[in-house]
């Protein structure tokens, strides 16, 4: 027997297999999914259920005639961090940029220095608050990056507490070495040497201890330059680790061109992107994320190629970005509102975004990310008219119920 059986449901199961010109969402009205070993073992309609629902399953669950979608994806966050950086968002809005205030010693280095000063309980707690409305926004796996420690002992911090919160919440995480987010201030002016040192000694460290599942770098004119990032590239490439890029936010810098050599799972902003760096990663099936967040947050005005990443048949996915200096966001339906009013996503774009667009993007797709036999129970409930109604709500829209693994 199965061990739960969902009816009373409408479903967007994002299968693409069931995708259609005129159906963006592989919709099944009146559906039903069976549950077993914390994996769907069934989906399709209620009609062609294979028996009667009390002799299929232990329990039988009633969705009352809301939409069940697979769980959100958030594969792109900062979300293990201590400070508060309100006080730019105050400066930001006086007139100086998100540049002026990297340049005097704010911006991720102020995160730098109060995640340094915290203790790895102390980082845990605040970090496990700010998960936790994550899950209730509907949330069932996500993307967690270092980056605020930028020494051996305070990356392995980041990276210990990212892992404790997928042990401790139900919740699956993904966690990403990003050293090369900013010159910490015992390099100053030796860029190169710093990047030696992530290279040399700190990834392979940590991948030791297993805490890395992919790598990424800030490539700007304000953090690193392509040549630095692809050292520290290689290096992950010899350890067998997958490889993101936080690129051509705020200039073209080729750092997207350079992710997507590498067989990049995404490339992150995208803003200032050109059509060649837009063809790169159609060619190596890179991941174009976009985080309107961080757009709408410290108002941009360079849009990023939708159009072209359109015409070239390059995915794209949206994510929270969660960070306390340029997207302090948690919900994605959120995301999936502004993904569609800033950038002019459809909400069919903007679910895929968030479900298995973003599951490619974590190298997930095998596991989660759609309603279909064979993957993870990953599932929310919503209250909602249609799948389109999450792209809706501004401020977002919270699940009726979130299952995680059939649990919930």
């Amino acid at each position: 027997m199965w061990d739960t059986l969902w009816l009373d449901v409408h479903l967007a199961t994002g299968d693409d297999r069931l995708i259609t010109s005129g159906d963006g969402y592989g919709c099944i009205h009146d559906g039903a999914v069976g549950i077993h070993d914390g994996a769907i073992c069934w989906v399709g309609s209620r009609a062609d259920l294979p028996g009667i629902p009390d002799g299929l399953a232990r329990k039988v669950e009633h969705g009352h005639g809301g939409w069940l979608t697979p769980g959100l994806i958030d594969a792109h966050t900062h979300v293990v961090f201590a400070g508060d950086r309100s006080q730019e968002f105050a400066e930001r809005l006086n007139g100086a940029s998100y540049e002026d205030i990297a340049r005097k010693g704010g911006g991720i280095l102020s995160t730098v220095k109060a995640t340094r000063a915290a203790s790895e309980q102390q980082l845990l707690q605040v970090s496990l608050k700010r998960v936790e409305r994550m899950i209730q926004e509907g949330t069932t796996s996500l993307e967690i990056k270092s980056g605020y420690g930028l020494t051996l002992a305070d990356e392995f911090k980041q990276l210990r507490v990212a892992r404790a919160i997928g042990k401790t919440l139900p919740v699956r995480v993904h966690t990403t070495f990003l050293g090369a987010h900013a010159v910490p201030p015992e390099y100053s002016g030796r860029a190169d040497d710093y990047v030696t040192f992530l290279a040399d000694e700190l990834l392979p460290r940590l991948h030791e201890e297993n805490l890395v599942d992919s790598v990424d770098a800030f490539c700007e004119t304000i953090a690193f330059s392509p040549t630095q990032t692809e050292f520290l590239f290689e290096t992950a490439r010899k350890l067998g680790l997958p490889v993101r890029i936080h690129s051509e936010q705020l200039s073209l810098s080729g750092g997207t061109a350079l992710a997507a050599r590498y067989g990049g799972l995404s490339a992150d902003h995208l803003e200032y992107a050109d059509e060649n760096a837009v063809m790169s990663m159609a060619h190596h099936g890179t991941v174009a994320m976009l985080l309107p967040g961080a757009f709408y947050f410290i108002r941009e005005k360079q849009l990023p190629p939708v159009d072209l990443l359109r015409k070239h048949n390059v995915s794209i996915g949206l994510a929270t970005d969660c960070n306390p200096g340029t997207s302090p966001v948690l919900g994605l339906t959120s995301v999936m509102n502004m993904g569609c009013t800033l950038f002019r996503l459809t909400p069919e774009e903007s679910f895929r975004a968030v479900t298995s667009v973003a599951a490619r993007a974590l190298g997930i797709e095998h596991e989660t990310g759609m309603l279909r036999e064979g993957l993870r129970a990953d599932m929310t409930l919503w209250d909602v008219t249609g799948p389109h109604e999450l792209s809706y709500w501004v401020g977002g829209i919270r699940p009726v119920r979130r299952i995680y693994g059939g649990l919930g």
